[in-house]
């Protein structure tokens, strides 16, 4: 019932309903944060454009499909989280935000990401899982400051060679996509710390052992028929992770041994990305 009510007065512009549905906003907040997400909201509290040192901003699970152009005035903006919307594209208004570094679209109707997201030169951290992205938005290889990177469960085949420009990205997560095989730009990449690759459709994974920048390797719930190679202290998710059962293989095909079945190998725990970004 309380649901209910909060979805009706979304719809309704008026101060005092706006006013039930994100509290009392009348001063800016000590910690400089407004959080009202899971509030129904159908359209943006522009009292909150008023805040114009506010530093963190979490309008996530709501119903949002648009911003209004009072966005702009919030220039000490430095995290946005608009996940769990109803975005079919990003509002342009967000690209004016010059101080972002983490921004949260996962979980909308994105397809396409706009050419003007190349002016937050600050952005570090971009999540964009679980949308409608086909092809992989050539912008984000302009983002040169980006660090971490979220694109899993998309509909992605493919990287494009300019993705290796992004010298500071240090963890790349793909899991959920369309890889039928392993991305090649990624093996020019060094600087990777992290890469996930879980649940595509990677059938023989390269050697990764000459990046020598690499901790983590996620390849779990794929259908290969290898693991990829690391250097020593790369810890691997997915099967095969101990290399036990490709030593044996490997062995046996030495010494003309027959190839029986072997026991179902080890499987690592799935490791999940930290959700917890902060500055």
């Amino acid at each position: 019932m309380g649901n209910t009510i909060r979805a009706t007065i979304a719809f309704i512009p008026s101060k005092k309903c706006q006013k039930f549905l994100i509290g009392d906003l009348e001063e800016m907040p000590l910690d400089k944060m407004v959080d009202v997400s899971g509030s129904q909201l159908r359209r943006f509290p522009v009292q909150i454009c008023s805040f114009t040192r506010l530093v963190k901003l979490y309008l996530s699970d709501n119903k949002l499909r648009s911003l209004p152009q009072e966005l702009k005035q919030l220039q000490s903006l430095q995290i946005l989280a608009l996940d769990f919307n109803g975005f079919r594209e990003l509002p342009i208004v967000v690209c004016s935000l010059k101080q972002l570094s983490i921004l949260y679209l996962g979980n909308n109707r994105l397809h396409a990401l706009p050419w003007e997201l190349s002016l937050l030169k600050e952005l570090k951290t971009l999540w964009i899982e679980t949308n409608y992205f086909s092809d992989f938005p050539d912008v984000i290889c302009e983002l040169r400051s980006l660090k971490t990177l979220h694109v899993g469960y998309n509909q992605l085949r493919c990287l494009p060679k300019e993705l290796n420009r992004l010298e500071d990205l240090s963890s790349i997560w793909l899991s959920g996509n369309l890889f039928s095989e392993f991305p090649e730009v990624l093996l020019e990449m060094h600087f990777l710390d992290v890469i996930d690759v879980d649940r595509n459709r990677i059938r023989r994974f390269p050697s990764l052992a000459h990046l020598k920048g690499l901790k983590l390797v996620i390849y779990d719930h794929n259908p290969c028929v290898n693991a990829p190679a690391v250097a020593n202290g790369v810890r691997r998710v997915g099967r095969w992770a101990t290399n036990t059962e490709e030593i044996k293989l490997e062995n046996k095909q030495k010494t003309g041994e027959p190839l029986m079945e072997t026991k179902e190998p080890q499987i690592e725990s799935q490791i999940e990305p930290d959700q917890d970004a902060t500055i």
